[in-house]
């Protein structure tokens, strides 16, 4: 128990310290609000649900690393991010590809925790149903953002740009959820086996 404490105070020190990097002097006021949106929403929630609805470390652990994804593209705005504007200039890519990586973590990450709620609250067990429903989830996270970010371009005009991140692709919104859905299905096959083991040690399986 002191080792989970210790394992979510430092995860919670990371998020929190990027967070303050970000939103220090970041390129675009309102996009870094919209992206570190999430962050901001699911840090006290998931302080309020630790003791009644505490996840695994895996889960935790994917879920920090989100956070710091997202914050780092609020930061630069996704088709300015330093790394991948070097890349682009060294591969000769048409666009900066750190929101294709943002996209595979959206789909990466809540498939874990689909598949741990669902694994705790319902009666499905590892199988191909469970498969099937946590992929569906992932895909319905994805599509959804993609209305959010619908939403806000409509009601905010050309500030949102940046948020939409497009670079010019008709098919960016098509490619945003057909790379969740990858990131979900990398994440079942690489990752299940540690997660149910996780699971049953902790009684929760």
């Amino acid at each position: 128990m002191a080792r989970d404490r210790s394992f979510l105070l430092a995860l919670l020190g990371i998020v929190l310290a990027v967070l303050v990097w970000s939103g220090h002097e970041p390129r675009d006021r309102f996009t870094w609000f919209l992206e570190v949106l999430p962050v901001l929403l699911a840090l006290p929630l998931l302080f309020l649900t630790q003791r009644a609805f505490p996840f695994t470390r895996l889960a935790y652990g994917l879920m920090a690393m989100h956070a710091v994804v997202l914050m780092i593209g609020g930061h630069y705005t996704y088709a300015e991010m330093p790394v991948f504007e070097w890349l682009q200039g060294e591969l000769g890519w048409a666009r900066n590809h750190y929101d294709r990586v943002g996209h595979v973590v959206q789909g990466f990450v809540p498939a874990i925790l689909a598949r741990e709620i669902l694994l705790r609250t319902s009666p499905l067990r590892p199988g191909k149903w469970l498969t099937f429903l946590v992929l569906c989830v992932a895909l319905a996270i994805s599509a959804f953002y993609e209305l959010v970010e619908w939403w806000v371009a409509v009601a905010s005009g050309d500030e949102a740009v940046a948020f939409l991140a497009t670079q010019g692709d008709v098919w960016d919104t098509q490619w945003d959820m057909l790379l969740a859905l990858l990131g979900a299905i990398a994440a079942l096959l690489l990752l299940s086996g540690v997660h149910t083991r996780q699971l049953r040690r902790r009684g929760l399986l």
